[in-house]
């Protein structure tokens, strides 16, 4: 049980980042059915703004956070103007090609800029572990989980509560017939790309206080289980997005706990594929016929 309780604690800290990274992924989806596989990167964008900012500006972790958050908000707002928005009228093929495009971009920038060197994330929180009821939970796990639920709690008060909420979910339904009652749709995706990215800067900081390394590669494989748990929550519902985190988190924990830590990752695509077989439209995914 205290192994079993352990694993569960690790997979919550794991899936919060995960979910923070899949509302990006669902959030970009469910408004101009877009997978921006450049948010990732983004992730990566903000874990190395978290380093610089603390390192060179001696930020705390409160201000790395929110500073990481406002500069991938502008990144994937830029991202969003200048590579999608001319192709918005084009094939999805041709956006999907584009975001991948986008996404060695900014992995081979940040290389050639930063060499592919791993560097160790400053440890801004002195590490502190509780023992509880034979369990070893330390202060980090406890900020990055209360951090994001915090996070995904204030997300789904301004998709629910906001006006520019509801201009994203009428966006969503129906863009055109959004438009005809008056609602900007160029400002409203430029906010969804923001809030999205803004989600993936602070799990890119977040992420370097937990395994305290970085590198311009590291938004791959995370960016690709993130939208994996996008799928299995529901693609395009924010709740969704959220399970599906940490699901994958609890999942890949799981599987290392059992000693086949080589195969977590194949063990994440293959539940994917179940589940898919099971609920093509995902957990929470909504089915929904098209006209021929």
């Amino acid at each position: 049980m205290q192994t079993f309780g352990q694993q569960l604690i690790n997979g919550l800290s794991l899936g919060s980042i995960y979910a923070l990274l899949a509302l990006g992924y669902t959030m970009v989806y469910g408004i101009i059915k877009l997978i921006n596989f450049a948010h990732g990167d983004i992730y990566m964008l903000g874990a190395f703004w978290g380093y610089y900012v603390i390192n060179g500006l001696h930020f705390n972790f409160i201000f790395a956070m929110l500073s990481a958050m406002i500069f991938c908000a502008l990144v994937g707002v830029l991202i969003e103007y200048f590579a999608y928005r001319p192709l918005r009228h084009s094939p999805r093929i041709t956006a999907l090609i584009t975001a991948i495009g986008v996404s060695f971009l900014l992995e081979n920038t940040m290389t050639y800029f930063f060499s592919a060197n791993t560097r160790n994330f400053p440890q801004v929180i002195t590490t502190v572990t509780y023992h509880v009821l034979g369990l070893h939970i330390s202060n980090i796990q406890l900020l990055i989980l209360g951090t994001a639920c915090l996070l995904m709690l204030l997300l789904e008060i301004i998709i629910k509560r906001t006006k520019m909420g509801k201009a994203m979910r009428a966006v969503s339904v129906d863009p055109e017939a959004a438009q005809l009652v008056g609602i900007n749709l160029n400002h409203t995706i430029s906010f969804t790309f923001a809030l999205g990215s803004a989600m993936a800067g602070a799990a890119g900081v977040l992420i370097g206080l937990y395994y305290n390394s970085i590198d311009p590669l590291m938004g791959m494989t995370p960016g690709i289980k993130a939208f994996v748990a996008a799928v299995i929550g529901g693609i395009g519902s924010v709740p969704g997005a959220s399970v599906g985190g940490f699901l994958i988190g609890l999942l890949e924990t799981g599987v290392q706990a059992v000693g086949l830590s080589a195969y977590k990752d194949a063990v994440v695509y293959v539940v994917l594929i179940v589940i898919l077989l099971v609920l093509p439209a995902g957990i929470f995914g909504k089915k929904t016929k098209e006209k021929v």
